[in-house]
């Protein structure tokens, strides 16, 4: 069996990291290895933390010295993963239990790079209160006005990785720069229509600040794809239209 390495950052979500953790080494792939990138700024929930660590041999914990964020955390732990295949998973979402074992073994049935599948959208109470369907991106356009692809479900094989393909530097949004930098290198993202994830919204996430998400989605633009002013703004206007259309949906 392939190793599989899962990366969870975690920040201050110590109401849901239990039961996330659990969703992952509850899963019916066992060869696992759980990387947990402990990203609070203080030490003020780590014990917590290293008693679910304790839960399961095949965790790994990294304690960074200051907060860095999700996607610097997420560039780190990527650094020291053994697995063939790297799995993301935030601190508060969940997976059900063969999501890992069904999403790798299409990968190998027909040779993808990279992958990410449908999710239902619950809130903090585990209710569910919406869906997202995946589908296939062949091209940086294809997805460069909206980003619809779930962190949370991604899989994707290490060795197409370089040096350059990393989460960027930026509160909300990092993953978007990451699958366009993909994308940009002609490499397909493919689309799993099984629902296999269970994606988190909380009112007081980052994901949720209206304001950081219009500044970093400037910075995908502008600083990342190279666009000129007017056309950062243009794509920045389509983003928020489709993120808009997605929240009514």
């Amino acid at each position: 069996m392939d190793l599989v390495t899962v990366i969870i950052p975690y920040y201050k979500q110590k109401k849901y990291i239990a039961k996330t953790i659990d969703s992952v080494i509850t899963q019916t792939y066992k060869n696992l290895e759980i990387i947990i990138i402990y990203d609070n700024g203080s030490d003020s929930e780590l014990d917590y933390i290293k008693s679910l660590k304790i839960k399961d041999k095949r965790i790994k914990l990294i304690v960074n010295k200051k907060n860095i964020g999700a996607g610097e955390s997420r560039n780190k732990a990527i650094k020291s993963a053994k697995g063939k295949f790297i799995s993301f998973l935030d601190s508060d979402d969940l997976w059900k239990k063969n999501k890992l074992k069904k999403q790798l073994k299409i990968m190998k049935k027909y040779n993808y790079d990279i992958t990410h599948t449908s999710y239902e959208i619950i809130e903090k109470n585990n209710k569910i209160i919406g869906h997202r369907t995946a589908r296939t991106f062949k091209n940086v356009n294809s997805l460069i006005r909206s980003c619809d692809i779930g962190l949370s479900t991604v899989m994707i094989k290490k060795s197409i990785l370089k040096k350059s393909d990393s989460f960027a530097k930026i509160k909300t949004k990092e993953d978007f720069v990451f699958w366009l930098k993909l994308l940009d290198r002609k490499i397909k993202i493919y689309g799993i229509k099984i629902f296999l994830t269970k994606w988190r919204k909380l009112n007081n996430s980052l994901s949720s600040s209206i304001l950081q998400k219009l500044k970093d989605g400037f910075t995908v633009y502008n600083k990342y794809l190279k666009m000129g002013f007017i056309k950062s703004m243009y794509y920045l206007f389509l983003l928020s239209i489709n993120s808009i259309i997605k929240k009514i949906n």
